[in-house]
């Protein structure tokens, strides 16, 4: 196998070239040393669109190590291109070999694609979740464990904020509210933001052990309780201190049938075509149409999710005929008596009526972890009793805007997506932390996070590579975590999960022993 040339820039493969492959080609190509080497993308407008923006460019054509339609093209590809330069003894036309790949496709697909790059020997980056199930995760753990270890990192871009960064210093290193009690936080969706993509979209549908929205939407969230109060820190130690007990609730309380407006009618099942949709908050008309394209004339996410193609027929025929494609598209629909359950979950509907979707994943929940007492040796804080409650929640005005407080034994700190404030119980002081303003493309990006995580991924990779870090000092001091960690923290929603459907407490210790410890240990 190839080996980077220090002289070149580290390469990357982007697998899947949707929105968050373009959200991370972005971050690689303005901020970092890295660059886009090729795309595998099964869709053609796609794959063309993402290669000219960062790869082969408007005037020219893909070359053969450019552009795939789809990840098995890529490593069939890749590995013949291996096993030809072994033979001849060199590095056939100068082609500079691939240091790490981005995985952006559909959840199902991460563990068969991880599984199947692991003999590439290749530091990955995969979008969350790492798998949509406990046994993927740990397969994934094991195909990995075959080989030389590279740098894996996953895409819970909370942990890279600007905002998260500083209030993990605070909680933990500066200690500015003593040892933390308890947490709140809650993740406000948006009321049409969840419509469009859990009950619409793509994350509609639990996986096949039931596991749904608290996986593919708060993933990043529960992370981010555990990033707190689990992993080693200046406050808690090298060891991490791990929950007790697991507990969640949670229901689909609006999205369902019963909730469909009355004039609407018991057959009606598109916006398009409905008689309730002019007074209905989740036409789909009024969602894309109206706002999206006629008022914000904005070809972006979410336009772009329902019609990829839509802002090159804005470019070349105009805005009349972008708004017929998209009513096209939203006027498609289906028959459940007609149509094969394994069709109509194959693809997503974003002009179905939201009350008579095949969606069933939960868009209220709230999940608590509790910890007992775990002090370290010599030390009386950051190991004590402590309570967090998370709580998702779909009918609000913010979209994705977290919030939260977090009691301490000295203070206490409340935080939104743009400020943190401290409450000093001994001085009465109150401390208000703003978060300086980034560039919009960056800010837009998770509060920067997208950029954040691309840059710690690249940097990892190029400093194993380079010599100069091995990959436990890259996991640990740049990417911020290893797969084990990350692993824990997709088990932790995985058993959240059980204790809703099974209205139960979860008692994590005999939960992992039973589960998962013995294969990540």
């Amino acid at each position: 196998m190839g080996s980077i040339n220090p002289a070149h820039a580290p390469q990357f493969v982007v697998i899947g070239a949707g929105s968050r492959g373009n959200a991370y080609a972005r971050a690689v190509e303005a901020s970092t040393s890295g660059a886009i080497a090729a795309v595998a993308e099964i869709d053609p407008f796609k794959r063309k669109e993402f290669g000219q923006r960062y790869i082969w460019g408007r005037e020219s054509t893909p070359q053969q190590h450019q552009s795939f339609a789809g990840w098995e093209e890529w490593i069939e590809w890749e590995t013949h291109r291996r096993r030809d330069a072994d033979a001849a003894g060199n590095n056939e036309f100068g082609y500079i070999p691939v240091t790490g790949v981005f995985i952006c496709t559909l959840d199902e697909s991460h563990a068969p694609i991880i599984r199947a790059l692991a003999p590439l020997n290749l530091h990955i980056l995969c979008e969350k979740p790492l798998a949509i199930s406990l046994s993927d995760c740990l397969s994934i753990s094991s195909a990995l464990s075959e080989y030389p270890p590279k740098v894996v990192s996953i895409g819970h871009v909370l942990h890279y904020s600007p905002h998260n960064i500083l209030l993990r210093k605070l909680l933990t290193s500066d200690k500015v509210i003593g040892e933390i009690v308890s947490i709140e936080h809650t993740e406000p969706i948006g009321w049409w933001h969840f419509s469009h993509s859990y009950v619409r979209g793509n994350w509609r549908r639990a996986t096949p052990e039931g596991v749904g929205s608290l996986l593919t939407k708060s993933g990043h969230d529960i992370d981010f309780i555990l990033w707190l109060l689990c992993s080693p820190s200046a406050l808690t130690g090298d060891r991490p201190h791990l929950p007790s007990t697991i507990s969640s609730t949670g229901a689909i309380t609006h999205f369902r049938r019963a909730r469909k407006p009355k004039k609407a009618g018991p057959s009606t099942t598109n916006c398009l075509s409905c008689p309730a949709e002019p007074d209905c908050i989740y036409s789909a008309k009024k969602i894309y149409r109206d706002r999206w394209l006629r008022k914000e004339k904005d070809t972006g996410w979410p336009l772009k999710i329902v019609v990829p193609e839509i802002e090159d027929i804005v470019q070349r025929q105009g805005w009349n005929s972008a708004e017929e494609r998209l009513l096209k598209r939203l006027g498609e629909d289906y028959d459940k008596t007609q149509t094969s359950d394994e069709e109509i979950a194959s693809r997503s509907w974003y002009g179905r009526c939201v009350y008579e979707s095949d969606n069933n994943v939960v868009d209220d929940q709230t999940v608590t972890l509790s910890w007992e007492e775990d002090p370290l040796p010599g030390s009386e804080e950051g190991r004590g009793p402590k309570t967090a409650v998370f709580h998702m929640t779909y009918p609000t005005q913010s979209q994705c805007e977290r919030r939260g407080r977090i009691y301490g034994s000295l203070g206490e700190i409340t935080y939104d997506s743009h400020t943190i404030t401290v409450h000093s119980f001994e001085s009465g002081e109150t401390t208000i932390h703003d978060i300086p303003k980034q560039d919009p493309e960056v800010e837009k990006s998770h509060g920067g996070g997208d950029w954040g995580l691309a840059g710690a991924f690249v940097q990892a990779a190029q400093n194993v590579d380079g010599g100069s870090m091995d990959v436990i000092q890259a996991q640990r001091e740049l990417v911020g975590c290893d797969l084990a960690e990350i692993i824990l923290s997709h088990a932790v929603v995985f058993a959240a999960e059980e204790a809703r459907r099974e209205r139960k407490v979860v008692h994590w210790a005999q939960w992992w022993a039973k589960n998962g410890q013995n294969a990540v240990a």
